[in-house]
């Protein structure tokens, strides 16, 4: 498994749950991770490793992606010298993927890029002109002609149908929950337990729509705070603070920053509210439905509208601060019955069985995206 690091995101907790899963069913699990960040314990038996690139040359960034690629090279010739050669490799995040495939030593049969996001509504958005066409380009040059892993229908649908990305092969694998485990981290002290709040929990970036969470709070009526877990840079968190001011609300909107184990406040949330743009998955959604929390999102380009299907859809508003105002207000007050709600499909047995299948699977050279009910 290749990562380009792990700072506090879903893609990069999907990448150790789905390692710790690997390992309990008896596997052997490299990680190679291309920067030393890393905010979440690593699995005990994980073989993990760093590949640094040191290069402080003035060139260095024209030269990156060839000269990342020939270290990780290094790096995974020396592991399968001592283990042997791998059944399985998993690269994850675009800019791992564009080093992953100028990399020699990994078998092209073996290699599978796992796509967390939608390139249009996120790494394309805001682009235009000349940018936007290059920016295209290398979407395209990385993933032509490649395997490719969607963590959702429309993931995969976008890359294709917006992109023109042809790949050989073409699958959907939800992301890996591990529900023992997040019961068991839920149960732990949450400060807020006992009261009524309503939760955000992610990252702050533009794609996230803080800003139109904050508006659709402050037009919700709803006197109960609003709790952030996650966190920014030091501008993008103060523009957020100044506008919880601007609009009155700023007694009531509590910055709680990144907590490692969100679950204590998923748990006690009255309602968990998403924002986005988009959402490649939308992993906080199946987390606080297993902790029995109602939830609310966007419809936004992704996978939320398969998770929330059913009487669930009632959580579902559409891209404006207004709705989502008004779906926040309607969940909060008549929320959905969540006690027969059936996840499995979501399990972390399930989803490795789905990985490792690719291991064994002799398919044409191309195969079309399965269509994998929510």
């Amino acid at each position: 498994m290749v990562i380009d690091g792990l700072p506090g995101g879903g893609a990069e907790k999907v990448v150790l749950t789905l390692a710790e899963g690997f390992l309990r069913q008896g596997h052997r699990v490299s990680l190679f991770s291309l920067r030393k960040v890393c905010e979440y314990p690593i699995p005990a038996d994980v073989d993990y490793q760093t590949v640094i690139d040191h290069c402080s040359r003035p060139w260095r960034k024209l030269t990156e992606t060839y000269r990342r690629a020939r270290q990780l090279d290094v790096a995974v010739r020396q592991s399968e010298a001592l283990h042997g050669k791998y059944d399985l490799i998993l690269s994850n995040l675009h800019k791992t993927d564009r080093i992953v495939r100028r990399a020699k030593s990994l078998d092209l049969n073996k290699t599978w890029y796992c796509l967390h996001g939608v390139f249009s509504a996120s790494y394309l958005a805001r682009k235009s002109g000349f940018s936007l066409w290059m920016k295209q380009q290398k979407i395209r040059q990385t993933y032509q002609g490649r395997q490719l892993i969607g963590v959702s229908q429309y993931v995969i649908d976008d890359v294709m149908q917006n992109i023109g990305v042809k790949p050989s092969k073409a699958r959907v694998i939800f992301n890996p929950f591990d529900f023992d485990l997040i019961s068991r981290k839920a149960a732990e002290p949450c400060s807020l337990a006992g009261n009524d709040f309503i939760l955000h929990v992610g990252r702050f970036h533009e794609a996230k729509r803080h800003d139109r969470l904050l508006q659709a709070y402050a037009q919700s009526g709803i006197s109960a705070p609003l709790v952030l877990l996650g966190q920014g840079n030091e501008k993008k968190t103060e523009r957020l603070r100044q506008q919880a001011e601007d609009l009155g609300i700023s007694a009531r909107v509590r910055f709680e920053g990144f907590h490692a184990n969100p679950y204590p406040w998923i748990r006690h949330a009255r309602l968990l509210v998403v924002s986005s743009d988009s959402e490649g998955f939308g992993n906080v959604l199946v987390e606080a439905l297993s902790c029995g929390t109602p939830v609310v999102s966007t419809r936004c380009p992704g996978a939320p509208a398969a998770i929330l299907s059913g009487d669930l859809a009632r959580g579902l508003a559409e891209m404006n601060a207004e709705s989502l105002a008004q779906k926040m207000r309607e969940i909060y007050t008549n929320p959905p019955e969540l006690q027969k709600l059936d996840l499995s499909i979501y399990s972390l047995n399930v989803i490795c069985q789905q990985y490792l299948q690719l291991v064994e699977t002799e398919e044409p050279a191309y195969s079309s995206p399965q269509h994998i009910p929510s």
